[in-house]
Formats: C-alpha cells, structure tokens, sequence
C-alpha cells in the first residue's frame, strides 16, 4: 500500500513538471500559428511547414492525454525514471522551438527555413518515437504487449521515414510524409486510444 501511495505522490510529482514542459511546446505552436493571424504579411504560411505543426500539436496532445497509463502501473519511479520522461518531453520542446525559430531573418520565408532545419527536425523527430518506445516500456511489459504488434511496427516505420527524410531534399516525398504521418496518427488515436479506462 505504501509502495502505491509513493507511486501515486511520485507521479503527480512527474506530471507536474511533464506539465509544465509540455505547456511550453503548445504554447510555442500557438504563438507562432497567431503571428500568422497578427502579421499575415510578414511571413507567408508554407503547407508542408502547417502540416508538421498539426501533426506535433497532435502529438503533445495525444501525449498528455495518454500520459496517465504511467500512474495505472504502480510502480516507483527513480530518479532516472525522472530525467528520461523530462528529457522525453525535452524533445517536444526542440521540435516546436524548431518549427517556430526565434527569428527569420536569414531566411526568405518558412519553406526556406524548414528545409535549412530538415536534418535537425527529422532527426529530433525520429529520436522522439524511439524514445516514446522507452517510455512505453516504463509502464512494464504488460502494457507493451497489450499496444501489440503494430505499435512497434509503426514506430519502426515512422523512425525509418523520419531517417530518409534527413537526407532527402524532393518536396513530393516531404508532402506524402507529412499527409501520412498526420492521416495515420489520427487513426492510430482514434482506433487505439480514443477512451482513457
């Protein structure tokens, strides 16, 4: 009992901090997507840019949502428990502050920008699904079996294209990844994990 007490005292410890950076990432998004509002003159919207902001704010979302499975499995966490979800969340965060930099000046609009960052926001992205398989892997081995099969190959899949993607500069491959990764999250959510029990 006293084990499950801790866990649950430890957890909301967790949350709180997951929390806060997470709130950091949604707030970037949302900054930068009003400053389309407040200056549309400014800088000009680029879709395949738009669609990596719908699919990371999909992402942070569906995180936190999901994120209560971590209480459900009564487990203490150490301190290294810790740092790897923080570091988890970390890679959210990088992934916004790279979709929305602080300035644009060197560049000459958003589709300019993001293919300057490709490398470094694939790779951020590639991280984030094999890092979301150690956090999975938290939860203990009951849960990583009740996910099945297709989580890991779909994670697998996503790493791969998010690898090809570093190296690769055709913007036909860039619209098709984008168009899949946000259709098929949306259907993994909605078949997977529509209902928190």
């Amino acid at each position: 009992m006293e084990a499950a007490v801790n866990a649950a005292e430890a957890y909301s410890h967790i949350r709180a901090v997951m929390g806060m950076v997470v709130g950091l990432s949604l707030a970037r998004l949302l900054t930068g997507l009003a400053g389309f509002v407040q200056h549309p003159k400014k800088e000009r919207i680029y879709p395949l840019h738009i669609g990596w902001v719908a699919f990371l704010f999909l992402m942070l979302v569906h995180f936190w949502w999901w994120e209560h499975r971590l209480s459900a499995t009564g487990h203490v966490l150490g301190f290294g428990a810790f740092l790897f979800l923080i570091l988890f969340c970390s890679l959210f965060y990088f992934l916004c502050v790279l979709l929305f930099p602080t300035e644009m000046k060197e560049y000459k609009g958003y589709e300019d920008y993001f293919f300057s960052r490709k490398s470094w926001f694939f790779a951020f992205l590639a991280a984030l699904f094999i890092t979301d398989v150690g956090d999975t892997l938290l939860k203990g081995q009951d849960y990583l079996s009740s996910v099945g099969a297709e989580y890991l190959i779909r994670t697998a899949i996503y790493v791969i294209l998010f690898t090809l993607a570093v190296f690769i500069d055709n913007r036909r491959f860039h619209r098709f990844l984008v168009v899949f990764a946000l259709i098929y999250q949306i259907a993994w959510i909605f078949r997977t994990y529509d209902l928190l029990a």
